[in-house]
């Protein structure tokens, strides 16, 4: 066990201990008198010394020491009872930490570094040991205290595990702790007066592996869009990888890939994730992965046990596997006997008495009059009572009816099929049949013509969902058709296309029932609908079995077999190729070394997956493929292609193109025969590619099969659906990118931002999306991550996300008033009213503001403060203003001299006439701004102004020119009134009504004379005092100071910056409504 540092002087020890092993830094060493032969007096004096002590008292026979270089003084860090355990405890610190301590300088920080080390070995071993012995040990609730205080995470981020390691920084390791919440990855260290903290959302991580690195043979590197991170020296590696592992898949499917993923009930419920549910949740989805078994079907009870197996004759140790509608077994060792018994084929759970020879026996009867002995159960009692409860819910849920035509069919092919015949007698012939390896072997010889749909239907369990909707399919078939929609569309064009070359659907009856069963699934399920090569695999399956039974086992292929394969972005396929990818380079390296970009092998090896190899093949070779899918799973494809490549290898490392590997490929899989096949070869879709002026050597599918399963078949499903999990993440992540990337690559010509500002701004939308996420409740105006929508589309923001992004990106903040400018803003954008915008059309605000026009500024501060961004419910808009506009305490000084201010009034005069009639020729007319819109739009000025530095001249420049504005909006409302002017003559009057000869507005600018212009409007006239744009737009040009306002260069780098290290605390902030640290994002 590891020991807190205490320091000794090693002189003191000489007499007592004797040293067995020892490196630079650390010495292990072995108590005198334990494990010596002989018989020295040294020894017995100190073996008779720890006899006779208290227990208590007494001291391990074994310790390690920490030694620093050059220092006297010795620290103990570790003590074992063993020597195979002192050694385990020397050979952890050779691996994380010898070679690590040569980085440091100081011997100081060296002593420091381990003893900071082993204490947090020492606390993790203790919070372990607490987490075995009670539901929520304190250490953990100590724990948590730290991850709040050191992140101020909202209280909806769920810590579900945390442990001690090192963090990598260059050569140099940090100390501390990695806590794993449900949306985060977080690291905190505080080392040599250092504080570290990283932050890293589960759904920014592209890549999570072990790796290894001159100093560390083990680590874990995450790696996201900007950097990678190396964590080490953990007490249980494997497991934190396992539970990282869990929760990035989990998170970024649940985020990402909504289209396809459904949570298990337990986990629907982000905030309710525990490290329990995410090992139970990896238990069950290993357990639906081995058995082939229904998504929805949840696991109950894993119990060790031994199954009689008549075969043998003998118990066969393994695994009984409990769920809603199932009871199987697999062998500990991997691919002795599998058993599969859905309770609808059950009879009675029986407890037999208890014996030595048998320990704790059950037996389960089958319909089929076999029975199975499971001993050694543990809680005997428990389980079978919970497994009748079981048994009872699906007989009342779907009666049994005993139907024996199976096995007389069966029977009547006895002759024919004499092998097959013989192992149904010995292993049985129900889905309840044991499962060994000599059914593989007969599997891989090919099944006979007359069994192949039978034997589909048991594999894949197709018979029990059969057995168990009496009539389902007939409803679907009668509700399904008749019904035109994109869908049935896609169907009817494919029909025909679906082994033209082969009788059974050269005429109406085999187009039909293509059509009913292709038709009835996508009526049944709208998620996936209908994909292309689903109509070659549903012609297949009609071939081999009836109507009913094909659209039963294209269920068991869509929704068990191959999960996440026929959908909008057929994700599970991608995985696979990714998987195919990794799996070349392991077992093929010359090859992958040679062909340095597999995604070409992976694009031609797509079609293999995605039709079994149906479309690429001769049928009556490809269908052997199909029986082994059908035993073995998505495994015997993965074998097969591996095999397909190795037999190729040689013409795919001397072809010079993608498009000679093709040809290759091609050429050898069109030529691939079945000598046992009953029928005439029917050609593949693919056999153009094979137009050969001399013959080419065929290759036998069975001897395929057999390579495949030999130099292959070492792969198991535990191995695969690690491998799986694995590259989903890299998946997941590249679509997210090609969906950035092209978003940007349709902003990027239309706005003026850098293209590397706008990927920034990219990603501060989209964490505001996903922020909202993690730790809000779904509202209905932010539906959740849409991958099925047009890329634009799959990130949109509300209101309340919106204003976020507004307070840290715009330049336009305006103190308290800056939300009230951001919700105008957003109605402003939200042109189809949905409550919801884009990334486009927030940036391209963001573009005006920082390098638009001068008159494009002031245009779109003009629609902030007109319908339908200003309402008549605006918050802001209804109460009057405290402080009158113009009741400055500044003199409003316009200094010109008379004659300077004649030519000024002709200046104006022309550019407002100008103005006037420039604005026929350009878009389309803006509404005129009222008196009250025009009241908050001064408002909305003053605020911008505020803290500027030139605060002082810009408030004097506003307030004489919203002076000039009220008089023209007077002007307006009198000639308004009087309906005597034309439209010129109008802006005529205005213009001349600012400059009368005694240039009274300019000559008496006393606060109170300001403050009197600003009441003069009375209430009911207010609805006919407007002024236009153009009117706003020249007053403002009179001012140099606002035009230098609105002309200056802006920084977005900085805010963008800024905006990276408080986009967290802002949200933290509203949520606790309590002042918050600052959270700092790792820039990962």
């Amino acid at each position: 066990m590891w020991l807190k540092p205490e320091e000794v002087l090693l002189k003191n020890a000489l007499k007592l201990w004797v040293t067995q092993k020892s490196s630079c830094y650390f010495i292990l060493q072995r108590r005198r008198g334990h494990g010596e032969g002989g018989g020295r007096l040294t020894g017995r004096l100190v073996g008779a010394l720890d006899a006779v002590l208290d227990s208590n008292a007494r001291v391990a026979p074994f310790r390690i020491l920490l030694q620093v270089p050059g220092s006297q003084v010795y620290s103990p860090i570790a003590c074992g009872a063993t020597l195979e355990e002192i050694n385990q405890h020397w050979d952890w610190l050779e691996q994380n930490l010898l070679h690590t301590l040569s980085v440091f300088d100081n011997k100081d920080d060296i002593a420091s570094f381990v003893k900071g080390k082993v204490k947090a070995l020492i606390a993790e071993e203790t919070s372990s040991r607490l987490a075995e012995q009670e539901e929520e040990p304190e250490k953990f609730r100590e724990a948590l205290v730290k991850f709040e205080a050191r992140f101020s995470f909202p209280e909806a981020e769920k810590l579900v595990t945390y442990y001690s390691c090192c963090c990598w920084k260059g050569r140099v390791p940090r100390q501390g702790w990695l806590y794993l919440s449900i949306n985060h990855l977080c690291f905190y260290s505080f080392f040599l007066g250092k504080e570290l903290k990283l932050v890293v959302p589960w759904v920014d991580i592209q890549k999570l592996e072990r790796t290894s690195n001159v100093f560390l043979t083990d680590t874990i590197r995450i790696t996201t869009q900007n950097k990678e991170r190396d964590f080490s020296m953990f007490l249980n590696l494997d497991e934190v990888f396992k539970i990282m592992e869990q929760l990035a898949d989990v998170t970024l499917r649940r985020l990402l890939d909504n289209e396809v993923f459904d949570l298990d009930p337990d986990l629907q419920e982000p905030s309710q994730i525990t490290k329990r549910d995410l090992e139970a949740r990896a238990q069950n989805e290993f357990f639906r992965a081995f058995f082939r078994l229904p998504r929805q079907e949840r696991l109950h009870d894993v119990v060790d046990c031994s199954l009689w197996t008549p075969f043998s004759r003998c118990h066969t140790v393994g695994r009984m596997f409990a769920s809603d509608r199932y009871i199987c077994f697999a062998s500990k060792e991997d691919g002795c006997c599998n058993v599969i018994l859905p309770l609808r084929e059950v009879v009675s759970i029986e407890k037999m008495e208890d014996t030595s020879l048998l320990p704790n026996p059950i037996i389960i009867s089958i319909r089929s009059k076999m029975a199975f002995q499971f001993i050694e159960l543990k809680d005997r009692d428990n389980l079978v009572e919970s497994l009748l409860v079981r048994l009872k819910q699906v007989h009342a849920n779907h009666p049994v009816r005993y139907d024996t035509s199976r096995d007389e069919d069966l029977s009547r092919e006895q002759i024919k099929i004499s092998l097959w015949n013989d192992h149904f007698v010995e292993y049985g012939r129900t889905v309840c049949m044991f499962r060994t390896e000599k059914i593989r072997k007969l599997v891989a010889m090919g099944i006979p013509e007359s069994l192949r749909g039978k034997l589909w239907l048991l594999f894949s369990d197709a018979v029990t969902d059969l057995a168990s909707h009496p009539g389902y399919y007939g409803n679907l078939v009668e509700e399904s058709m008749g019904k035109c929609c994109l869908v049935t569309e896609e169907i009817e064009r494919d029909l025909h296309r679906s082994l033209p070359e082969h009788p059974a659907f050269q005429n109406e009856t085999g187009i039909a029932a293509l059509r009913r069963v292709l038709t009835a699934y996508a009526h049944r399920n709208p998620k996936i609908g209908y994909c292309q090569s689903m109509n070659i695999l549903t012609s297949v399956l009609l071939l081999y079995a009836k109507e009913e039974e094909a659209f039963w086992l294209l269920v068991a292929v869509c929704e068990r077999m191959l999960p996440d394969y026929f959908n909008h972005r057929v994700i599970g396929a991608q995985v696979d190729q990714s998987v195919f990818e990794e799996l070349i380079k392991e077992h093929l390296p010359e090859l992958a070394e040679h062909m340095n970009d597999l995604s070409a092998l992976a694009s031609i090896s797509l079609s293999w997956f995605l039709t079994l190899f149906l479309s690429i093949m001769p049928l009556e070779s490809a269908v052997s493929v199909v029986d082994c899918f059908f035993y073995d799973g998505i495994k015997a494809i993965f074998q097969l292609g591996l095999a397909v490549l190795e037999a190729n290898a040689q013409g795919l490392c001397s072809s010079k193109d993608d498009g000679q590997a093709l040809m290759v490929l091609s050429r050898f899989l069109d030529h691939i025969k079945n000598e046992d096949s009953p029928g005439p070869p029917v050609g593949s879709h693919h056999a153009f590619f094979s137009d050969d002026q001399e013959p080419y050597p065929g290759t036998d599918i069975a001897d395929l099969i057999r390579d495949s399963y030999e130099k292959f078949g070492d792969q198991s499903v535990e191995q695969i659906e690690h491998l799986r999990c694995k590259h989903r993440i890299r998946v997941l992540q590249g679509h997210e990118d090609t969906t950035k990337q092209n978003v940007l690559r349709v902003v990027i010509p239309e706005v003026s931002i850098l293209p590397e500002d706008l990927e920034e701004l990219y990603d501060l939308f989209k964490r505001e999306h996903m922020m909202s996420c993690y730790w809000e409740q779904p509202r209905p105006m932010a539906p959740r991550h849409d991958p099925s929508r047009p890329y634009a589309e799959q990130y949109r923001i509300d209101a309340q996300q919106f204003a976020h992004l507004f307070q840290l990106v715009s330049p336009w903040t305006c103190g308290a008033h800056t939300e009230i400018l951001a919700e105008r803003t957003f109605r402003l954008l939200d042109d189809n009213m949905d409550h919801l915008i884009e990334f486009k059309a927030f940036v391209s605000c963001l573009d005006v503001m920082y390098n638009g026009e001068m008159n494009e500024k002031i245009k779109l501060l003009y629609r902030l403060h007109i319908s339908p961004a200003l309402t008549e419910n605006d918050r802001d808009s209804q109460s009057p203003l405290k402080n009158p506009l113009l009741s400055t305490s500044r003199p409003l000084v316009f200094g010109k001299s008379n004659g300077d201010a004649a030519d000024y009034q002709k200046q104006l005069k022309q550019m407002i006439k100008d103005l006037a009639k420039e604005k026929d020729k350009t878009e389309k007319e803006l509404p005129k701004m009222s008196q009250r819109e025009f009241i908050q739009f001064c408002k909305t000025l003053y605020s911008m102004f505020h803290e500027d530095p030139e605060e002082n001249d810009l408030y004097q420049a506003i307030a004489t020119v919203t002076t000039l504005l009220l008089q023209i909006g007077e002007v307006g409302q009198r000639s308004s009134s009087s309906g005597s002017c034309s439209q010129e003559g109008g802006e005529e009057l205005r213009a001349s009504a600012l400059f009368p000869e005694q240039d009274s507005v300019f000559a008496d600018t006393s606060p109170s004379k300001v403050a009197q212009d600003s009441q003069t409007f009375p209430e009911e006239a207010e609805g006919d005092w407007t002024v236009s744009l153009e009117h706003i737009l020249a007053s403002l040009l009179t001012e140099q100071s606002l035009v230098n306002f609105f002309e200056k260069p802006l920084d977005i780098k900085s805010k963008l910056e800024n905006a990276k290290i408080n986009q967290y605390s802002l949200k933290t902030l509203e949520m606790s409504r309590q002042p918050q640290p600052e959270l700092k994002l790792s820039n990962l």
